[in-house]
This record gives C-alpha cells, sequence and structure tokens, in this order.
C-alpha cells in the first residue's frame, strides 16, 4: 500500500487553489482514462496491465533462468528508459554487496565514455578466482537500434562475445526491441539472436513492466510476476478510486504555479536511490516542456544533507521535496552498548538502524517544512517487489495526469532530438 503525505505541502496553498487543480487532475485523469489527451497512442503501459500476457512473463521466467544458471555476468546495454527501471528494481531489490546470487547485472550503453568501457572488457577477461573464465550475456535494449550511446557499445560488446565464445555467442545475446524494423532485428535475424518486443505503443520511460525492465530484474532473481501482478492490481484499483494520485496532482501542480520550479526527490534509503533517478527521467522527460513543468532533480539523504541540506533549508525558496520513504525495514544491526561510552553512543542502545534512520527522516522533513520548502512524502510498505511494482504503475498514471494538467504531451520528447541532431551532425552522419 502506498500512502502520499501531503500535509506539509498544503499548509503552504490556499485551499481554493487546490480545489481549483483538484478539478483540472479530474478532468486529466478522464483524458487517460477515454484516451482523448495528447499522444493517446502511447497509452499501452495501461493496456499490458488491463490485459496480462502470462505467456510472455513465462518465457522470460524461462530465459531468464537459464542465464541465472549458466553466465557470470549479465550486460544490460541501453539508455533512458531502456535502463533506468531496470536498475532501479535491481538496487531496490537485491542485496547491495551480492556476489553469490545469480549473475552480476552489469550497465553499459549509458554513456559515450571510452574509458569506462575498455576498463568493462579488461574486467570481461579476467578470470575468476577459480581461474575459469567468465561467462557472459548481453541483453541490447533499443527500439530503433540506433541509439549513439548503446549502438556503440553494442557493437564494441558484440564483437568481443563473437570472438571470445564463437560457438555460443548467438544464444546470449538478446535484443530487446521493436516488433519490426531497425538495427536490433536486422542483426537478430542475421545472428539468431533471441528476441523480445517492446511494446509500439509504450514509450521507453514507461516501458519498465515491459520485457525492457522484466528481463533484467528476472535474471537478478527479482518475482516479476509478483511485481507485475501488483501493478495490474494498483491499475485496478486506480481505475476505480484515483483520489491518491489526483491529490497529489493537484497538489503539486499548485505548488507549481505559486512559483516552486524545483522538486527535490530524495530518500533515506540508498537502496532507493535508482528509483529516484528513474522517477527523475518519468517526470523530467514528460513535464518539461513549452516552458512548464517543476524541474526533478535527486537527492539520497542522510548523505546530501552534508552538502546540498543547508540550501535546502535556508536558500532561494523555490523548491518542493519529495520524499520517498519505506515503513518497515529489514535489516538487522542494533546499537549496542559500552562500557567506556568513548563515542557517546550509548543513548542509542537497543535501538536498530532503520529506527534511527526513520528518526533522521522525521527530523529532516520537520525542519525542512519549517524553514519554507512544501514537503510531500511517499512512502511504500515495506521493499519488496509487491510494493515496487505497485509504485511503478501509481507513479506513471501520476505522471500522465500531471502533464495533462500542465497541458502538455506527456509521451513525446521533441527537446532531447535537438541535441541529437547538432551532434549526429558534427559526427559527421548524414
Amino acid at each position: 500500500m502506498i500512502q502520499v503525505e501531503l500535509a506539509k505541502a498544503t499548509s503552504f496553498l490556499e485551499s481554493g487553489k487546490i480545489d481549483a487543480a483538484y478539478k483540472k487532475a479530474l478532468s486529466a485523469f478522464e483524458k487517460v482514462k477515454n484516451k482523448t489527451g495528447a499522444g493517446a497512442e502511447w497509452l499501452g503501459w495501461r493496456r499490458i496491465l488491463a490485459e496480462p500476457n502470462d505467456a510472455e512473463l513465462e518465457q522470460i521466467d524461462t530465459l531468464a533462468g537459464r542465464f541465472r544458471d549458466e553466465v557470470d555476468v549479465f550486460i544490460v546495454c541501453g539508455i533512458g528508459g531502456s535502463y533506468l527501471g531496470a536498475e532501479a528494481l535491481i538496487k531496490a531489490l537485491k542485496p547491495s554487496f551480492d556476489i553469490a546470487d545469480g549473475p552480476e547485472i552489469i550497465f553499459a550503453g549509458n554513456n559515450l565514455n571510452g574509458s569506462y568501457l575498455r576498463d568493462l572488457l579488461t574486467y570481461l577477461e579476467q578470470p575468476k578466482p577459480d581461474g575459469e573464465s567468465k561467462k557472459v550475456a548481453v541483453n541490447a535494449i533499443s527500439k530503433s537500434g540506433t541509439t549513439l550511446e548503446t549502438a556503440l557499445s553494442f557493437r564494441v560488446l558484440r564483437k568481443w562475445m563473437h570472438e571470445r565464445f564463437p560457438e555460443e555467442a548467438s544464444g546470449r545475446i538478446i535484443c530487446t526491441t521493436s516488433a519490426a524494423g531497425g538495427a536490433l532485428n536486422a542483426l537478430a535475424d542475421k545472428h539468431g539472436y533471441a528476441r523480445f518486443v517492446i511494446p509500439g505503443n509504450v514509450g521507453g520511460r514507461f516501458s519498465v513492466l515491459t520485457p525492457v525492465g522484466l528481463l533484467p530484474a528476472a535474471v537478478a532473481g527479482i518475482d516479476i510476476r509478483a511485481m507485475f501482478y501488483e501493478a495490474v492490481a494498483k491499475y485496478e484499483e486506480l481505475e476505480e478510486d484515483p483520489e491518491s494520485v489526483l491529490k497529489y496532482a493537484a497538489v503539486r501542480y499548485a505548488l507549481g504555479e505559486a512559483g516552486k520550479t524545483i522538486d527535490l526527490i530524495t530518500s533515506f534509503e540508498t537502496e532507493l536511490t535508482g528509483l529516484s533517478r528513474w522517477l527523475q527521467q518519468l517526470l523530467g522527460e514528460s513535464e518539461g516542456k513549452e516552458g512548464r513543468g517543476i524541474f526533478p532533480v535527486v537527492g539520497s539523504y542522510s548523505t546530501d544533507l552534508h552538502s546540498i541540506g543547508q540550501f535546502v533549508q535556508q536558500g532561494r525558496r523555490s523548491m518542493m521535496e519529495t520524499f520517498i520513504a519505506v515503513k518497515k525495514g529489514k535489516e538487522s544491526i542494533y546499537v549496542s552498548t559500552t562500557a567506556d561510552n568513548e563515542d557517546g553512543l550509548n543513548y542509542l542502545e537497543g535501538k536498530s538502524f532503520h529506527n534511527i534512520n526513520r528518526g533522521a527522516l522525521e527530523a529532516t522533513r520537520q525542519a525542512h517544512f519549517e524553514g519554507g520548502t512544501p514537503c510531500i512524502t511517499i512512502e511504500l510498505e515495506e521493499k519488496n517487489a509487491h510494493h515496487l511494482g505497485e509504485f511503478i504503475y501509481f507513479f506513471e498514471l501520476f505522471t500522465a495526469v500531471y502533464c495533462y494538467m500542465l497541458d502538455v504531451n506527456p509521451f513525446n520528447q521533441p527537446g532531447v532530438e535537438n541535441y541529437k541532431k547538432g551532434m549526429y551532425k558534427l559526427l559527421g552522419k548524414e
């Protein structure tokens, strides 16, 4: 269950402003539901939950199980929505230092840094502690197959795979791409690579519940069925009662109209930094158009309290803050007492790190609120596949509703194409 706490934001707003924004949110939700808003042809992320594809989930699970048994390193080659969702799930749900349970998941193709790719190849060449060579698989993710960062890295990795595993490479490379056309489909046809389809009506940043996010998550050992069907349940729930989304969208919209131009998305749960980065892209690429929107940035607390905390507390009052919290902790470290109390920490005796972290969250939120920063808290019951599934759909729906309130198309990204055109021109592409 997701809880949305708005009290520390609504107190900065007049009730009439919130009521007016709520009416806009309700109208925006009807546009989503009735497919009457701009870009409605890109609402496939709702259809996949309304009509679950059990056969595809089974296919993903089967292939993922084989890779979990057979490979040491699984490389996810993609950028933006083609990797952020998978990274978010894996960072949130797998142990931070997980070296024994299944293959190591490495992300590539999300930058143009040649030294990173060189270092990756060097690492892949290094034998395991037992002297055996690493067994590697690569999942290339791109609708067009020509996105420069991903395509360049995949070209290098593909060449290495075929040289390193000449008899096995074709069985260890998977292309997740559009149903037809594009460079990855051509390569899959030529070399016999396995293939998964990104639905044509699902954009990259809304694709985490398709094979784009589900295959890497399954290889990492995440229960993708539990996650997917919790998202289905959330879809059905919000179709009947969208109140939590509408109230949240109304308050965020009203804050934007009141001059808040930055949304600092943060969490005291280190494992959720990836989820914040996924949310940053989902919001930023959807709402930042036509001079509208609130700029999403990511912070990681309590670490970043020691760098940007002063600004949040007393800097220019142009920001709001969104805390992503977790109610129940799973760790088991408790503070013990020492006879001499040399570090002065005996006052924490018996407390768990989760409770201490929770206290830091509550104190920070209250201080920032009193300092003039509107604070919204989104709380998951606990970190597991079920609650991540509902979180994903909740924010996908929220994003669509909020963008329609701004009168912008949630699903295009015309500004992204501008830098690509300039880059290709400078690099000599015809």
